[in-house]
């Protein structure tokens, strides 16, 4: 109340119980008590008389107006004040679950996709190793080769093509590069 602790409290009490004595405390007691009553109506009655002459005089709609100025100032400097009440987390809660969408769609889509490569080279090696497999071709006899008369003129021949790789190989993909 004025700045005083309950130890400056109690001791005042004390000293007060020594001093003033304990027959006649309760009549100070109630006198102090009459006292801070008094003091306490003549200020509601000051503060009453007060607030009836700024109302006669116009004073409180003068007041009410500055004080909606006050407001808007208060409002255009502090900008925060609109989204103090602002909670982030819905919104990221939302985006987050739109991302783990997105994300499982792209991780099927390249599960799949390494799926397929994985069995086309699965394919080609199994075509391949049943072209190994295969008995070469027998050569032709002798006999059948044909005289110099029918053979094309050398000018006319076309150079020997190096022997064709299989198709498989050809067209197999290097690993780690997704087609």
């Amino acid at each position: 109340m004025f700045g005083l602790g309950w130890a400056e409290i109690l001791v005042a009490a004390v000293v007060g119980l020594i001093v003033i004595g304990p027959k006649e405390l309760p009549g100070v007691f109630r006198k102090i008590g009459q006292f801070v009553g008094k003091a306490k109506a003549m200020a509601r009655d000051f503060s009453r008389a007060m607030n009836d002459a700024a109302d006669e005089a116009g004073v409180k709609d003068a007041m009410d107006s500055v004080n909606t100025l006050k407001d808007g100032v208060r409002s255009v400097s502090d900008p925060t004040t609109k989204w103090k009440d602002f909670v982030p987390g819905p919104e990221l809660g939302k985006l987050s679950k739109e991302r783990a969408e997105q994300a499982k769609k792209i991780h099927d889509a390249m599960a799949e996709t390494a799926l397929k490569r994985m069995d086309a080279e699965q394919v080609k090696k199994a075509a391949a190793a049943e072209e190994s497999q295969k008995p070469a071709p027998a050569k032709k006899p002798a006999a059948a080769k044909k005289t110099a008369a029918t053979k094309k003129p050398a000018a006319a021949k076309k150079p020997a093509a190096s022997p064709k790789k299989p198709a498989a190989k050809k067209a197999a993909s290097k690993p780690g590069k997704i087609t």
